[in-house]
């Protein structure tokens, strides 16, 4: 699992630092390619400029690096809605506390193993 947390304001040079970051991360991962799951925790994220928030857009398009499923914890308010506009390709689930997001990025692993020792049952 990725954890992002992301405060602050943010401009299209903390925006390109933030992309390194993250691919240097995913340099890391165990998993194949868009097998991760991220939870991405926004609460202290300031309102954010439409130039930022189109940037954001295009990261969260990137299909090269999109994760399996995606949490963002966010606080209600204005920003609330502008990660909502810069996550609409995507489909995304979004909540107010970071153990409701990390619950439900995982809920579907369980199911996946319940799934792979049963169609284990069937082959033997």
């Amino acid at each position: 699992m990725v954890t992002i947390v992301m405060t602050g304001f943010f401009s299209p040079e903390d925006i390109a630092r933030f992309v390194a970051a993250r691919d240097a991360a995913h340099t890391l991962l165990r998993c194949g390619p868009n097998e991760h799951l991220t939870l991405v925790d926004i609460r202290g994220m300031r309102i954010q400029s439409q130039e930022s928030v189109e940037l954001f857009r295009s990261v969260l398009k990137n299909p090269r690096v999109q994760s399996r499923r995606l949490a963002i914890v966010v606080a209600q308010s204005l920003a609330r809605m502008q990660i909502k506009r810069a996550a609409s390709d995507r489909d995304p689930a979004y909540f107010t506390e970071p153990a409701e997001a990390e619950a439900w990025l995982v809920e579907d692993l369980a199911t996946d193993a319940a799934t792979d020792a049963s169609e284990a049952l069937w082959r033997t």
